[in-house]
């Protein structure tokens, strides 16, 4: 085996345009783009694209759009070049026959000429007789003039790497150690198809020696064909780069994580309202730690201290509560005010309502914005709680919604209440006070003089202006609504009780 000699870091990010990225792909994305930049290296992405019947229009473009978010750039890739391009396999077709010629030339591959339906006999025979599986050479040994011949005729064949039938075949993983395999557990794999195009095990080793990858990061789904690939490598006279097979995400039952885990593919986590640095932190400690108390990392402290072996090679268990957790801190305590306005403006003008004018005020936004970071998880949970800011007019909620606790059964007591408030602060405006704290005092002073506990006269007052059970702080909310609004709404829904009473009456 040639032995790798001390080399720059350089990884990669390796995806199949197969559909958008999830989360367990992107993971292994994050830690590659995390490892390169904490070492000074380089970072970048090569679409894998030689099953191309699994690929999907759009791909790359999705793929890229979900790094970019994240926040996760790139040194070299499909859409910027580089100096080892192209970056896309199918781009990339002579260097595998190139590599599959050698092999053929040096006896370490041959070419099979069995059918789908031989392969389907072979296969149902294996199971019938409890056999071990796979593919054990029956074109092996093949004469070679009647190789040459049947090739030179057209016949329809692939070729595939001739694994030693002896002996055992050892490789090393950064996070597992040596891993030792015996031989004869390991068929002859296909590493050049009928169509001509490689198979994952011969054009990842050609790619990775021809960009100089120091580090082949993937999921440990490869573990199983890992001494094969290293056959490979060795066969080809290249020096092995360092394996590491990450960890798979489980689900909360511990089954493999999927979308009934809660799991979604990036660009719809971006739709349903989480920041890109919240879900960047929550996929890196799935699986890695720094300590055992840390959990919230900027993207800084993260390059600082990010290192491969310190990931975990045992299963990580995706808690969507724990997202949302995180999600959430990130709106509270670690998104600068004037971004957290921006985030809710663009997402307020996507979902608003098309009678609401647009551009929305984005003064308004700015004014309303701290009041409800404190009770925002998700960027999706904004205009519901918010809408009420743009509409002229608020209907207000059914009678039922008004009448619970104190105010059961007396619509007329509720709207006369309303009533009050209504008059108090339409008074509050003519001394040309009209703030949150001046807001309070007038309607805790109003409780008291209509002897009501403050909270059965604020929920009422809260339906009224907002139409809604939760919303951002009442008083802060009306000094925002304005006078105007805030006295007609409490009106409203005066006289909508007032109505409900007349008809119970009758």
């Amino acid at each position: 085996m040639p032995e790798a000699t001390e080399r720059p870091v350089r990884v990669r990010y390796a995806p199949s345009p197969t559909g958008d990225p999830h989360v367990g792909n992107i993971r292994q994305a994050i830690w590659s783009w995390l490892y390169a930049r904490h070492t000074g290296g380089q970072f970048y992405v090569r679409l894998e694209d030689t099953d191309q019947s699994r690929s999907v229009p759009g791909s790359l473009e999705r793929i890229l759009e979900s790094l970019r978010w994240l926040g996760i750039d790139w040194d070299e890739g499909p859409d910027i070049g580089g100096p080892y391009g192209p970056y896309t396999q199918s781009e990339r077709l002579p260097l595998y026959r190139e590599a599959a010629d050698r092999l053929l030339a040096g006896d370490y591959a041959y070419r099979c000429f069995c059918t789908t339906e031989e392969l389907a006999a072979m296969r149902e025979r294996q199971k019938a007789e409890g056999t071990l599986p796979g593919y054990w050479g029956v074109c092996r040994d093949l004469d070679a003039g009647v190789v040459a011949e049947r090739a030179q005729r057209g016949d329809p064949h692939v070729v595939r790497f001739k694994m030693p039938r002896e002996g055992t075949t050892t490789f090393n993983d950064l996070l597992r150690g040596d891993i030792t395999v015996e031989n004869r557990t390991l068929d002859d794999m296909v590493i050049l198809k009928s169509d001509q195009f490689p198979t994952y095990a011969l054009a990842h080793p050609v790619d990775d020696h021809a960009m100089q990858t120091s580090h082949v990061t993937r999921g440990e789904e490869w573990l199983p064909s890992a001494p094969r690939h290293v056959r490979i490598w060795d066969a080809l006279g290249y020096p092995r780069p360092t394996f590491v097979h990450m960890p798979v995400i489980l689900g909360a039952d511990g089954g493999k994580l999927s979308k009934r885990h809660g799991a979604k593919f990036v660009l719809e986590y971006a739709e349903e309202g989480y920041l890109p640095d919240a879900l960047f932190n929550f996929l890196t400690i799935l699986g890695w730690a720094l300590d055992d108390h840390t959990e919230i990392f900027s993207h800084e402290r993260l390059i600082e201290v990010f290192e491969l072996n310190d990931i975990s090679v045992n299963p990580a268990t995706f808690d969507q509560q724990k997202l949302e957790w995180m999600n959430g801190v990130y709106v509270r305590e670690h998104t600068p005010e004037d971004e957290l306005a921006e985030m809710f403006a663009r997402r307020l003008e996507r979902e608003l309502p098309p009678d609401v004018p647009r551009p929305i005020d984005r003064s308004l936004v700015e004014e309303f914005a701290p009041l409800i970071r404190e009770r925002v998880r998700l960027l999706s949970e904004v205009t519901d709680l918010v809408d009420f800011f743009f509409q002229p007019e608020v209907t207000p909620p059914p009678a039922e919604i008004f009448l619970q606790k104190r105010w059961k059964d007396d619509a007329e007591g509720a709207a006369s209440a309303l009533d009050e408030a209504a008059k108090a602060l339409d008074r509050l405006d003519d001394t040309g006070e009209w703030a949150h704290e001046a807001i309070e005092a007038v309607l805790r002073d109003l409780a008291d003089r209509l002897e009501l506990k403050p909270g059965d006269l604020f929920t009422l007052c809260r339906l009224a202006v907002t139409g809604k059970r939760i919303t951002p702080p009442l008083f802060e909310t009306m000094d925002i609504v304005g006078v105007g609004p805030t006295v007609e709404r409490l009106r409203n829904a005066a006289s909508m009780l007032r109505e409900t009473a007349s008809a119970g009456a009758r």
